[in-house]
C-alpha cells in the first residue's frame, strides 16, 4: 500500500514539463519518449534555505541607480575573461563537460589560490582523499578551502550555516538530494529543487554559488532544462580528451559576452593557460605541404591563427565520404558546391576530408576562405607557403564578404611572422594601412583568390 502524501507523476527530463499521466510526446517542448516517472510529495515542501526576503516594490526605471556588479577577481584570467571580468557577487554559475575532461580540477585549482575568502566545496562524487590527492598534485594547498562529501541538501545547508562560506562549490549538482522531494538524485524534480534552493540562497546571502554538472551523449547540460534557466551563467569545458587542449566557452552569461573564449593545456600538474593560442594551433614544421592553409579566427575579442587541413583522394567506393572535424558539415557541402559551380573544380567523385589543426571548433565564417583554399590545395597537389594566411566569409556566388575585426586579424598575423594576408575587398574602408607590417592583398572573387595563391 502507498504511502500516504506520497503520489506519482511524469516529468520531461528535456524541459521539466509535469503531466498526471505518461505520454509519448511532452506538452510542453514536444520532444518524443522523454516523459519519467517520480515519487513526489503531495504535502507543501518545508523551506530549507534562509529566510525569506523583505517583500519587494514596484521602482520606476528612471529612479533605478546603476551600478557595477561587484566582481571576484578569479586566479585563472582564461575564467576571469570569459566570465566577462570575474565572479559576480550572489550569482549562480554552472560548468559542464563530459566526463574527466577536467571540470573539478579547473574549479578547485581555482579555490585553492584564493587566500582572501573562506570557500566551502561540498563533493557529492568524491572522497576527501581523492580531492586531497588532486590539490597534492596540483601543487597548492589552502587553509582558507573546507571540504565537506555530503549529498543531503539539508546537511549541507546546516554546514553552511555553522561556516558562513563566502564562496560556495557544489560537485556536482547531480547528485545532491532533498529530503522534501521522494525520488532520487539527478531527477528532473531533485535537480530542480536543489538548484532553485541554491539560487535563493546565493541572492539572499550575495554569496557566488559554482556549481558543476553532468552532460548527456547529446553534449547538452543533464537533467531539466529549466537548470540552465536558472543558473546566471552556464560555462561549457570541452575538448577532445587524445588532445591536451581545453576549451572554456559561455552558453549564457547575464553579466558579460558569451562570445569569449578560454584555452587551456591539460599537463601532469593541472591546466595551464595558454596566453597565444595561435602559436599552439600552428605545426611547428617548415615543410611547405599540400592541403593546409592558415586562417585567422576570431572568438569575442581574441583573434588567433589557425590550420585548416584538407584531403582529397579519388573514391574508393561508388558514394565519396565527406568527413569533418572541428567545422560545420552543411557549411563545407556548401563551399564544395561554391568550388564546382562557380571556380568549376570537380569533386562529385572524390573523397574530401578536413581538419581543424589543434582540436578546436570553429564557427567563425571567415575560415571560409581558408577551407576552400585548403581543399583546393589538395586537389592539385600545391603547397601553399606557410608565410600567407587568409580570412574571409565565402558566398553561394563565389564572392568573398568582409568580416569583422580586421585590423585585429592583421595585427595578429603580423606578430606571429607572416608576410601576406589576404583579405575580402573594401574591408579596410577608412583604416591606414602603412602601420601594418605586412602585406597585404584584397580580393572580391574566389578565383581571385586562388590567382594569388597558386598563379
Amino acid at each position: 500500500m502507498a504511502k500516504k502524501g506520497i503520489k506519482s507523476a511524469w516529468f520531461c527530463t528535456a524541459c521539466g514539463a509535469e503531466s498526471p499521466k505518461w505520454e509519448g510526446r511532452c506538452p510542453g517542448c514536444g520532444a518524443w519518449n522523454t516523459m519519467t516517472e517520480e515519487r513526489i510529495s503531495s504535502g507543501a515542501s518545508k523551506s530549507i534555505g534562509p529566510a525569506r526576503m523583505r517583500k519587494s516594490r514596484p521602482t520606476k526605471v528612471s529612479e533605478i541607480e546603476a551600478q557595477e556588479e561587484p566582481r571576484i577577481h578569479m586566479p585563472s584570467e582564461e575564467l576571469n575573461r570569459v566570465l566577462g571580468g570575474g565572479l559576480v557577487c550572489g550569482s549562480m554559475v554552472l560548468i559542464g563537460g563530459e566526463p574527466g575532461i577536467g571540470k573539478s580540477t579547473l574549479v578547485l585549482q581555482n579555490i585553492l589560490s584564493i587566500k582572501s575568502r573562506k570557500i566551502l566545496y561540498v563533493s557529492g562524487e568524491e572522497s576527501a582523499t581523492q580531492l586531497k590527492m588532486r590539490a597534492d598534485r596540483i601543487g597548492r594547498l589552502s587553509d582558507n578551502c573546507y571540504i565537506v562529501c555530503e549529498t543531503s541538501l539539508e546537511n549541507i545547508f546546516e554546514h553552511i550555516a555553522d561556516l558562513e562560506p563566502q564562496l560556495l562549490v557544489v560537485d556536482s549538482i547531480q547528485t545532491i538530494a532533498s529530503e522534501a522531494i521522494e525520488s532520487a538524485a539527478g531527477s528532473v524534480s531533485q535537480v530542480r529543487e536543489c538548484a532553485a534552493q541554491l539560487l535563493k540562497y546565493a541572492k539572499e546571502t550575495n554569496v557566488p554559488v559554482l556549481l558543476v554538472g553532468h552532460i548527456n551523449k547529446d553534449g547538452a547540460i543533464a537533467g531539466p532544462k529549466v537548470l540552465e534557466h536558472i543558473v546566471d551563467v552556464v560555462l561549457h569545458f570541452e575538448g577532445d580528451r587524445q588532445h591536451m587542449y581545453r576549451l572554456l566557452r559561455a552558453i549564457k552569461n547575464r553579466f558579460g559576452s558569451t562570445n569569449e573564449i578560454g584555452i587551456y593545456e591539460m599537463c601532469q600538474r593541472g591546466l595551464r593557460e595558454v596566453a597565444n593560442p595561435s602559436e599552439m594551433l600552428l605545426s611547428p614544421t617548415d615543410d611547405n605541404l599540400s592541403g593546409v592553409a592558415v586562417g585567422v579566427a576570431v572568438e569575442g575579442i581574441r583573434a588567433f591563427l589557425i590550420e585548416a587541413q584538407a584531403l582529397v583522394s579519388s573514391a574508393a567506393y561508388g558514394t565519396p565520404q565527406r568527413s569533418v572535424t572541428g567545422f560545420d558539415s552543411r557549411r563545407m557541402n556548401m563551399l564544395l558546391a561554391v568550388l564546382e559551380k562557380r571556380v568549376g573544380f570537380k569533386l562529385i567523385q572524390k573523397d574530401v576530408f578536413l581538419n581543424i589543426a589543434g582540436g578546436l571548433k570553429v564557427v567563425d565564417p571567415a575560415m571560409d576562405l581558408p577551407v576552400i583554399c585548403s581543399v583546393l590545395s589538395s586537389n592539385v597537389d600545391m603547397a601553399i607557403p606557410r608565410t600567407i594566411c587568409m580570412t574571409g566569409e565565402v558566398g553561394l556566388s563565389g564572392e568573398i564578404r568582409p568580416v569583422t575585426r580586421i585590423e585585429q586579424r592583421i595585427s595578429e598575423a603580423a606578430k606571429l611572422g607572416m608576410e601576406k594576408i589576404i583579405i575580402p575587398r573594401h574591408n579596410l574602408k577608412g583604416i591606414d594601412t602603412k602601420k601594418f607590417k605586412i602585406q597585404i592583398v584584397e580580393v572580391g572573387k574566389v578565383e581571385e583568390a586562388f590567382r594569388q595563391l597558386f598563379g
